[in-house]
């Protein structure tokens, strides 16, 4: 009799455990509240427009590739990957302007001839940030950090005899402050730290493993949009037999002397042999098992969560031919932005804007003549706020400031407009306070404090998605599912 296992929540981690599990044979159902699979990777068409809802860049392809190798498919029958030339274009208060080109040599000129310092330091830079990754990788984006086993091989050893290269007892911003004399390039890579919803001036040096990823390995967008990764993983979803219901809410996981039993859907009890959580740690341990706790639920909720985000979905009727697919305005005091968003959990009245522009790739994402924007600011988790002064007075200080950057007048521009605010991230995705990656990493020993795959309390039990182990993102969401898959068939064989 197949054994059968129960996965909630159809974002990207849910569908890299359920795809992978079906593969190998378990009967798998999996349970999503939505309309539409993908979680925060969704969609939004509306006046002819089309918007990503969260992440907008893909790194690490090849993660998407295995999977789909895994199954004895071919990635090019579901997803085309294009590489980006201009990962991002970087405007700053003073007027200039740094385009960050993927090809490290061009990347590297435009350093030579805009800064005060040169393609050396970022040849140098890009080098250590690689370093970073061939020790760390591995161990800590691919294993399951709980095992003992994940430990007791040669590359595990060669990284623990070399944790001083992989730069743990440095912030970002002091590690950046070394390889760059120019403010401007030390802000640009300090950025990186938003990537999980951290701080540049507390977070680990060791997160410099991320421009690795960007710059030596590559970003790129696939034709469609992210939201095409989405479809393309339900699609395989359902060719591998996954059992799927969307529009379908889990109530409540049932368990029995601390062993997960069953779930409550649509008041009726199923029974299942183990259940994975792709929804934010805390929220299933507050809101979907009832009347339990534990010192792994105690733990996580003293964690300091990540920060949110603030969108703004416009569709504009006019083309800026100034701006990239990517695009970046940056604030003039980034620190205060930080101690903002952490320290007194606002949005900073100068923030970071980002710009995000798919339907220069992919004309079919807005009318013809006009663009699709995605317009984002970083935002504190939810804390009590007046999120309706907050939505207000950010909206008014972003505008403004597109306004300065572009000279234009952006809002007589707008035709259509969304808003996404932290509440609006909590309620649709189960984010806990809004967090969009879960815990921070303001930590040097952060790496260690995610949520393991499989929960130490509740036996049966297993989690994966951004707030779990090894964390926010596309690449490792998916990581994060293939995790739980490898400890599920180990538990059998």
């Amino acid at each position: 009799m197949k054994k059968k296992i129960c996965v909630i929540g159809a974002g990207l981690g849910g569908l890299s455990a359920a795809i992978r599990l079906a593969n190998k044979g378990f009967e798998v159902d999996l349970y999503e509240q939505n309309s539409t699979p993908g979680g925060k990777a969704g969609e939004i068409k509306e006046m002819g427009y089309r918007f990503d809802t969260g992440p907008s860049l893909l790194t690490m392809p090849q993660v998407i590739k295995d999977l789909f190798s895994e199954c004895g498919e071919n990635i090019d029958d579901y997803l085309s990957i294009n590489r980006l030339e201009l990962i991002c274009k970087y405007f700053y208060p003073n007027g200039s302007i740094i385009n960050a080109y993927s090809d490290q040599d061009k990347f590297g000129k435009e350093i030579d001839e805009k800064t005060s310092d040169n393609s050396a330091s970022l040849d140098k830079y890009l080098t250590y940030c690689k370093t970073i990754y061939e020790l760390a990788g591995d161990l800590f984006l691919t294993k399951d950090p709980s095992s003992v086993s994940t430990y007791l091989n040669s590359k595990a050893l060669k990284t623990l005899l070399n944790v001083g290269k992989i730069d743990p007892f440095r912030t970002i911003n002091e590690a950046n402050e070394s390889f760059f004399k120019d403010q401007r390039l030390v802000q640009l890579f300090n950025r990186y730290a938003t990537y999980n919803g951290s701080n540049p001036y507390l977070a680990p040096a060791t997160l410099n493993i991320i421009p690795h990823v960007e710059y030596n390995q590559g970003s790129f967008i696939p034709v469609g949009g992210i939201y095409s990764i989405s479809k393309a993983l339900y699609k395989l979803a359902e060719k591998k037999g996954v059992n799927i219901s969307l529009n379908q809410k889990v109530d409540k996981i049932i368990l029995e002397n601390k062993e997960v039993k069953a779930i409550k859907v649509n008041d009726k009890i199923i029974k299942y042999d183990k259940i994975i959580s792709n929804v934010d740690v805390n929220f299933t341990f507050k809101n979907l098992i009832k009347n339990f706790e534990s010192s792994e639920s105690k733990r996580y909720e003293k964690k300091l969560p990540s920060f949110s985000g603030l969108v703004f979905y416009w569709g504009i009727k006019k083309e800026f031919p100034e701006l990239e697919t990517h695009n970046i305005l940056f604030s003039k005091n980034y620190k205060k932005e930080f101690d903002d968003l952490f320290e007194n959990k606002t949005i900073h009245d100068d923030p970071t804007v980002y710009i995000y522009i798919s339907s220069k790739l992919n004309k079919d994402d807005a009318p013809s003549e006009k663009e699709n924007w995605f317009v984002m600011v970083n935002a504190p988790h939810i804390q009590n706020q007046n999120w309706e002064n907050e939505i207000k007075t950010a909206r008014k200080n972003v505008v403004k400031k597109i306004n300065n950057f572009l000279n234009t007048d952006i809002e007589s521009l707008i035709e259509f407009e969304k808003i996404m605010s932290p509440v609006d991230i909590q309620n649709r995705t189960g984010s806990y306070l809004g967090s969009i990656y879960g815990i921070s990493s303001n930590d040097k020993f952060a790496a260690f404090m995610r949520q393991s795959n499989k929960s130490k309390t509740v036996k049966n039990l297993y989690f994966c998605g951004g707030s779990a182990h090894p964390g926010g993102g596309i690449p490792l969401v998916i990581l994060s599912g293939k995790i739980v898959s490898d400890i599920i068939q180990k538990e059998y064989q």
